[in-house]
């Protein structure tokens, strides 16, 4: 199959995915492709958004409609290391075995991240950068294709531990969800009370992931849009020589390369989802918010006057 057929392909499962995911979900059209594209990228998302607005739904109708292993982890302030990678246990014979834990699967639902401890962060940050674990100076690799979807709620900070930057760095996107619309909202309690419980049926396997996320990478890119995403990024380091004026005024630290790299990935399956196979400026703008939301480290003058991340990426763009 050559790369045009895969590309149609992949228009056609995208639109199926789509069309099960809306069985369970309402409206979050965005959200939806953010965690997709994510997907097809290969790298993790964080989202973000107060209780209530079916984040943890989300991810589970997500995994339901691929057919991969799926796995929650609810995150509490008492998880340890092993309980979330495994442990060495000794059976009977008197031998060590591993025991796998819940991080060895295909979709990996940690919920509400920020309540665990860093020891237990430190586990998942290594899961998520090397696809493996180390238990008793042994690596085991995880499953192929793994992914991260993490939620986090942003008005509860009582016995949270903030994410470090390192950590959030790793996550391809951080997604923010909003309150629903009015129409939105009718439709979700209509759906929600009734009798009936939809499912979504399966649309794609880990093979098919695979072969879409190396479509992803294949899709060429001109000079020009790196050029446009390698100036995006260094806009927002503060004290350099492309730094933005407002970036100077508010920011204390900027987005590092692991952003730009991101922001190509993203701009690549944006554009494949629109049925295009090159990339412009228009669709690394979609996905910009997304990649250098949680990138950017704002100083006190900025939470001062109310100036958000999102506010600055607006000026940059």
């Amino acid at each position: 199959m050559n790369e045009k057929e895969l590309a149609e392909e992949f228009a056609a499962k995208l639109g199926e995915l789509k069309k099960e995911i809306g069985k369970v979900i309402v409206g979050q059209d965005l959200v939806v492709q953010g965690v997709l594209t994510s997907i097809f990228c290969n790298g993790h998302a964080l989202l973000v958004g107060v209780p209530g607005l079916a984040k943890t739904l989300l991810v589970k109708t997500v995994a339901q409609s691929l057919d991969l292993d799926f796995s929650r982890i609810q995150f509490t302030p008492d998880l340890m290391p092993g309980d979330i990678t495994g442990n060495e246990i000794l059976d009977e014979d008197r031998k060590f075995h591993f025991v796998k834990g819940p991080l060895f699967a295909n979709i990996v639902l940690a919920d509400e991240i920020n309540r665990t401890p860093p020891k237990t962060q430190a586990a998942l940050l290594e899961a998520m950068q090397e696809r493996n674990v180390t238990v008793a100076g042994q690596h085991h690799a995880l499953p192929r294709p793994f992914f991260v979807l993490a939620t986090q709620n942003p008005i509860e900070q009582e016995g949270t531990y903030p994410l470090p930057e390192a950590q959030l760095d790793r996550f391809m996107f951080n997604i923010t969800l909003s309150y629903p619309a009015f129409a939105e909202e009718m439709q979700i309690l209509k759906t929600t009370t009734g009798q009936t419980e939809a499912t979504p049926q399966k649309v794609l396997s880990g093979p098919d992931i695979l072969r879409f996320q190396q479509l992803v990478r294949q899709v060429p890119v001109t000079d020009a849009v790196y050029e446009y995403i390698v100036e995006l990024v260094q806009k927002t380091r503060p004290g350099t020589p492309k730094a933005d004026a407002r970036v100077n005024e508010y920011v204390n630290y900027g987005a590092g390369p692991r952003a730009g790299q991101f922001l190509v990935l993203g701009a690549k399956c944006h554009a494949l989802m629109n049925g295009k196979f090159n990339p412009d400026r228009e669709d690394v703008q979609a996905i910009a918010a997304d990649v250098l939301r949680h990138r950017l480290v704002r100083n006190y003058k900025a939470e001062a006057e109310g100036i958000g991340n999102d506010d600055i990426i607006r000026f940059l763009l």
